[in-house]
């Protein structure tokens, strides 16, 4: 009797420490996923040039965060006032698949620029930039900006969107324009990319 109490007293720890490890591992999050990188995102300190105005007393309300992953696409154009003749890239609009905090594929992100939610043709924005622009660098020499936007003039946010004030490009990887310059006009190139996208409205 006394061996068999001996043995349960042995399982014990193990049995504790097989629920432990397994609890550690439900805990653990992808760092790559879109639930872990918005997560993150509630972190930044958001530079001043991008920051939103307060807006007192009503302030301001999140409507949506959403993480981006895609290309920014560019193409060849010649250089201004070159001779002989060399190229330079110019951006041409992005394409990008958006997430939401639950890892699921929400929207879409291209030219306009404009956001689009999935199998909605109420639930869209254009956004463009303020004058004078609003945009800070990436702290990686290989990302685009960050930038603030504002809804594009003539075109009606709807949906989710309808009373978006701001839009915020933030925590960018990649999409910069190669430094080697295309050789002929016709060289185009995709460049992948990811961010955070931020809408916010106004409150009265």
């Amino acid at each position: 009797m006394k061996q068999d109490r001996s043995k349960k007293f042995i399982w014990i720890p193990v049995v504790l420490l097989t629920i432990v490890a397994a609890c550690s591992r439900d805990n653990e999050m992808d760092t790559n996923s879109p639930a872990y990188q918005i997560s993150e995102s509630e972190k930044l300190v958001i530079p001043a040039a991008i920051d939103l105005p307060a807006n007192l007393p009503g302030g301001n309300t999140r409507v949506a965060t959403f993480f981006a992953e895609g290309v920014q696409k560019y193409k060849a154009q010649p250089k201004a006032g070159s001779s002989p003749v060399t190229y330079e890239w110019v951006f041409v609009a992005p394409q990008a698949n958006l997430y939401d905090a639950t890892n699921k594929k929400v929207a879409t992100h291209s030219a306009g620029p404009t956001w689009q939610l999935l199998n909605s043709v109420t639930d869209s924005i254009y956004g463009q930039a303020l004058s004078p622009a609003k945009s800070t660098p990436s702290s990686d020499p290989t990302s685009i900006d960050w930038l603030q936007l504002m809804p594009k003039t003539g075109k009606v946010p709807t949906g989710i969107f309808e009373n978006v004030s701001y839009i915020q490009r933030l925590a960018t990887k990649g999409g910069k324009a190669p430094a080697t310059l295309p050789l002929n006009a016709n060289e185009m190139i995709d460049v992948k990319y990811t961010a955070i996208y931020r809408f916010t409205k106004k409150n009265p």
